[in-house]
């Protein structure tokens, strides 16, 4: 295709090599590490149920919960239709309450738009709220780069960054680890705790909770996330379980809180929907215990010093695409992946972004691409489904992953360029059309009985047919094909007779 002058260029994905949204490896590899760790898929599948036990308790609960799914949907898809002039209101209104705004197109401006504010308070520390936004980018990393130490405050992501480790749930980041594994990356990591300490949940949150203390007494800078954002008021909202978000939120001098763009919402009443919507989905609760809204800054009451990111980072890009746009309405409350069975085997690792599971799967292309580098990693993740469908009946915001799957799927076939498979369909589309060549190819197959088993399968088939066969079971081809048996004396006489049935039992129903 030409380009034309004048013409508006594609939006651009988030720089590849920056932040957490591509693995090291394809999806089939990590997945099959993973599944070697038996504790990991005893915790998943404990852990997953358990939450799905609960979500489907308090939702049963809601006449109208159809109906609310159907309004956050609704209302999620009016935000990205308007999203440009919701995002400059959003930004007025933050900036009439004394706030600052910030425009990121990547992670790699955010992260030095953050890394100069935190300077500019002359702090070395940073106390952060959980976030996937910040976790996306490598913000923790970043800041660790140029001397700056964030210190994560929502437990279990302090499990995670205590342990050398990355989050494997979007709600639930240390969800593959038991409480065993807590109490040693404790007694490893956080200074002065009780050698005496034992696994109790309750013990290893108190413990958690007096080292936490210090920093959010002595931290003047904090960092967030938001779950939504309200065009109409500039205000900004964090719902929580533990009270370590409202600590950070009022406690510290200057607040910064990046926000991706799609985050807005229109109305301040729209929360109503939401809030309803988001416990009950995320973490089979009724309401989040901590509820935090805010709106610029109040003199006397709270930071002085509010800024607020807005993240790209190929957001855009993802709403330029007609089919791909709808992943940009997930509001990151997991229920998709605790219903997912390949989640619940292979874990969030697997993915190898900071969005695992079905979301993850069609979102992480979105934002990063797929054929950004030679055998990219992403291309894999939308191949990292079963298609049975349990997260589009699980999802509040009734988002169609499925389909969305089978999409990228497409896109990356038709991204790809020539390959084995590719060649393979041709060939086989050049047999059908002859019928000759069908002919011969049919008697070729028939060779395969010969490397077939006892059990009359085929176990392993020639590239580019491995992949099918290391997963399924593949019959050896007949003796006899249709074509011969119905050329045959015995496929001529019984047709002959289905035929003579059927005169016998006079018309159809449908044809008197």
């Amino acid at each position: 295709m030409s380009t034309f002058l004048g013409m508006p260029a594609a939006p651009p994905r988030s720089p590849y090599g920056t932040g957490n949204l591509r693995g090291e490896r394809k999806f089939p590899q990590a997945a099959h590490d993973e599944l070697r760790n038996e504790q990991l898929r005893r915790n998943l599948g404990k852990a997953t149920s358990t939450i799905r036990a609960k979500r489907l308790n308090v939702t049963g609960e809601l006449p109208d919960w159809e109906q609310l799914r159907d309004a956050g949907s609704a209302i999620k898809t009016d935000t990205m239709n308007r999203l440009p002039e919701l995002l400059e209101e959003l930004e007025r209104k933050v900036t009439e309450h004394g706030g600052t705004v910030h425009w990121a197109r990547d992670g790699v401006e955010a992260n030095a738009i953050v890394e100069r504010l935190v300077r500019a308070t002359g702090s070395r520390d940073v106390i952060k709220v959980k976030s996937m936004a910040t976790q996306e980018i490598g913000l923790n990393e970043h800041l660790e780069s140029v001397g700056i130490t964030a210190h994560e405050t929502d437990l279990a992501e302090l499990i995670v960054q205590l342990a050398h480790d990355k989050p494997s749930h979007i709600l639930v980041p240390a969800i593959h680890r038991n409480r065993d594994e807590i109490r040693e990356i404790f007694l490893k990591e956080i200074p002065g705790v009780d050698p005496g300490l034992d696994n109790v949940p309750a013990h290893l949150a108190a413990a958690a909770r007096a080292y936490l203390r210090e920093k959010f007494m002595t931290t003047k800078v904090a960092v967030s996330g938001a779950n939504f954002g309200i065009a109409e008021t500039g205000t900004l909202s964090v719902v929580e379980s533990e009270g370590n978000g409202r600590m950070c939120l009022t406690l510290p001098d200057t607040l910064i809180t990046v926000m991706g763009i799609e985050k807005v919402l229109p109305r301040y009443f729209d929360l109503e929907v939401f809030f309803q919507l988001l416990p009950r989905s995320s973490t089979g609760e009724r309401m989040n215990p901590y509820t935090s809204l805010w709106t610029g800054v109040t003199p006397g009451d709270g930071p002085q010093d509010f800024h607020l990111v807005l993240l790209d980072n190929g957001r855009t890009a993802a709403l330029a695409d007609t089919v791909g746009r709808e992943a940009l309405n997930c509001i990151r409350c997991s229920a998709c992946l605790n219903v997912c069975p390949v989640y619940e085997r292979a874990g969030g690792h697997a993915y190898g972004s900071t969005y695992p599971g079905p979301i993850g799967a069609v979102l992480t292309p979105q934002l990063a691409g797929m054929h950004a580098a030679k055998d990219d990693p992403n291309s894999s993740l939308p191949y990292a489904s079963s298609l049975c469908g349990a997260c589009f009946d699980a999802c509040p915001v009734k988002i169609d992953i499925p389909s969305m799957l089978v999409e990228l799927r497409h896109q990356n076939t038709e991204q790809s360029g020539v390959t084995a498979e590719k060649l393979a369909m041709k060939a086989a589309a050049a047999v059908m059309k002859s019928p000759k060549l069908f002919t011969t190819a049919q008697k070729a197959a028939g060779l395969g009985r010969v490397v077939a088993g006892r059990d009359r399968t085929i176990s392993r088939m020639p590239p580019p047919f491995a992949g099918w066969s290391d997963s399924r079971d593949t019959a050896a081809p007949p003796k006899q094909t249709f074509r011969d048996w119905f050329a045959s004396t015995e496929g001529a006489a019984t047709m002959r007779a289905a035929a003579d049935e059927a005169t016998a039992a006079g018309p159809m129903e449908d044809e008197k």
